[in-house]
């Protein structure tokens, strides 16, 4: 997945990080900074992209 991707973000996600980059934009930030942080609170808050397939750890064999 290349940087700045955003397919493994749940539709929910991207809603969120939509409102609060609109957010942002109204104080008086660029519409770049603005979606940076944006995308920066969602990380904060939910921990990255939700939908399966992105990298991880191998789950051990029991």
């Amino acid at each position: 997945m290349p940087q700045g991707d955003k397919s493994k973000y749940t539709d929910k996600q991207k809603r969120q990080a939509e409102h609060i980059e609109e957010s942002y934009e109204k104080k008086g930030l660029s519409e770049k900074e603005a979606e940076a942080r944006a995308w920066a609170t969602v990380n904060k808050n939910d921990g990255g992209g939700k939908q399966p397939g992105g990298s991880g750890r191998k789950k051990a064999d029991i």
